[in-house]
Parts: C-alpha cells; structure tokens; sequence
C-alpha cells in the first residue's frame, strides 16, 4: 500500500505520555484511532508523524506543545465569585464544568482552585503547554 501520506485513512494504535511517563490516553484495549491524514482531525504533530509511515510500522515521537494543544495561555484563566455556580453544585478542583457565555456559546473549563469566595477556572486544553511523547503503531492505511 506504500507510505501514509496526506488524504489517507489510516488506523493507528497510540500511547501517548507526558515527560514524567504519566500515561494520559492509549489506544490499547480498545479499537486503534482512524482518522485521515491532513484533515485536521487530530493533533498537527500527531499527523505529521504517521505521514511516511508503513503499515505494521510503529515509532516513539516527541511532539511539543506548539505541535500539541498549543500554549497555555494565561488569559484563558478566570476567577469568579462562587455565588456564580448553582447553590446543587459543589465545585471541586480539577472538576469539569460546562460555561455559558452571554452571547450563547458555551465551553468546559476546569476548576483549578476554590475557596470561601472564589473559583477559579482554566478554559486551556488541559494539555495545552505540555510536551507529549506518543508511541504510535499504524495498523492500516485504507
């Protein structure tokens, strides 16, 4: 079938790590991650490395934050006064919770911090700003 190369369907297995070896997502166990190269569909490093691969073929990549989820950007980060949750929730740190702005659209955000007055919320990827390394296998190109 030759090399992975854009416009291809190619199905991957994948482990993919942070720098300390803290798996954060894998494949295994479960059916490998079909998607086609150079639409977009999965992280641009992610993408860059299955491209030139053969089927059977698998590799260890390091893809940084930039070819990731991006930067941590810190203006992605808001306080609010808790008053502003619903008196049934009881927000806990590193506990996801769906945003609506006032123009309609809405985002997850992750609580990062709570006290008396205040919670404090992260709208970034919760990957953005961190170096990934993915040991990745491709099964088939299609």
């Amino acid at each position: 079938m030759g090399q992975a190369k854009p416009g291809d369907t190619v199905k991957v297995h994948y482990t993919g790590k942070l720098d300390d070896g803290t798996v954060f997502d894998t494949s295994a166990d479960n059916e490998p991650l079909e998607f086609t190269v150079g639409q977009g569909q999965v992280i641009p490093g992610f993408e860059s490395a299955v491209v030139g691969m053969n089927a059977g073929d698998m590799k260890t990549t390091k893809i940084t934050a930039d070819d990731a989820y991006g930067p941590h950007r810190p203006e992605m980060v808001i306080t609010v006064e808790r008053g502003m949750f619903p008196d049934d929730l009881d927000p806990q740190v590193d506990q996801q919770v769906q945003i609506r702005q006032s123009n309609g659209q809405s985002f997850v955000a992750t609580i990062t911090e709570v006290t008396d007055e205040d919670v404090t919320l992260d709208a970034n990827h919760p990957l953005a700003g961190k170096d990934l390394t993915f040991d990745i296998q491709l099964v088939e190109i299609a």
